[in-house]
């Protein structure tokens, strides 16, 4: 057990930094200007006009449709899906692709032409070195494996910056104090300076420490319940009960059924049977 996992929701708010997920969207949600800086960079390119969204929710709260964990920005011909991974979780290339998948989705317009999608890039910002190659950067993106030259020009890229190896041997001065903040919270310029800032009154927002206590007991609800050791296996007849009745709440809040199998530990199948009996109940 790690230290975070010993301590109380109360603990880790007051130790959060930008590397909690929560903290990190409610800093680029909220102030859509640092997040712009960050795309800029960590891509080295220039962005224009862009938006915000948060269309994966978790629903934590009764006057507002949810929170997004990750953040999801979008321009005119590009979009980008930013999220902290603290701990590496073996499925992060899978999750880059599901991610590109969801984007492409929300992009594309029924009658659009499939060459009207925006540019995409998947950006981990990883506390751990995910892939082991000694490389503070590591982008993807298709290629031909026959020739190791063609590429498939399909405008999908995927960006892992790994926090550690960033911090030290990127040449980018601004860069190497990002990703030391991120790692140490100790702020060396104008640009982390404005973000510990941001962290600081974050923490201070009553409203959003109550949505990272909720967060935190679904967290907790879901590993209690045996969503580590399986469901199948270490799951209680009134551990079920109580997570098919938080499921079908989360289902008519409107709420992804992927994202409540994730949330609660109930799996895919249950969920997406729960909705269709909501559905035929709905219709009679």
């Amino acid at each position: 057990m790690n230290s975070q996992e010993k301590m109380t929701p109360d603990e880790k708010w007051d130790n959060a930094t930008l590397a909690n997920n929560f903290i990190f969207y409610k800093v680029m949600r909220n102030h859509p200007e640092a997040c712009k800086h960050l795309i800029e960079l960590l891509l080295k390119i220039k962005v224009n006009s862009m938006e915000i969204h948060g269309e994966e929710v978790i629903d934590i709260d009764h006057d507002a449709k949810g929170i997004r964990l990750d953040v999801f920005v979008k321009e005119d011909n590009r979009m980008y899906d930013i999220e902290v991974q603290v701990v590496n979780t073996k499925e992060l290339p899978e999750r880059a692709r599901y991610y590109q998948g969801l984007m492409d989705l929300d992009s594309l317009k029924s009658g659009q032409k499939y060459r009207e999608l925006p540019d995409s890039h998947i950006i981990f910002l990883c506390l751990e070195d995910i892939f082991k190659n000694g490389l503070p950067v590591s982008t993807f993106e298709n290629i031909c494996l026959e020739d190791l030259k063609t590429k498939l020009n399909d405008r999908a890229y995927k960006h892992f910056f790994i926090a550690p190896l960033c911090a030290r041997m990127v040449e980018d001065k601004e860069v190497k104090d990002f990703f030391e903040f991120l790692i140490s919270n100790r702020a060396a310029d104008d640009y982390t300076n404005s973000l510990q800032d941001y962290v600081k009154a974050a923490k201070k927002n009553a409203q959003w420490k109550e949505q990272y206590m909720t967060y935190e007991r679904i967290q907790a609800y879901a590993y209690d319940n045996g969503k580590e050791a399986g469901i199948a296996e270490g799951i209680s007849q009134g551990a079920q009960q109580k997570a098919i009745e938080a499921a079908t709440e989360l289902l008519k809040e409107g709420d992804s059924p992927e994202k409540i199998a994730r949330c609660i530990g109930l799996p895919l199948e249950q969920i997406l049977e729960l909705q269709k009996q909501i559905t035929i109940n709905i219709n009679q």
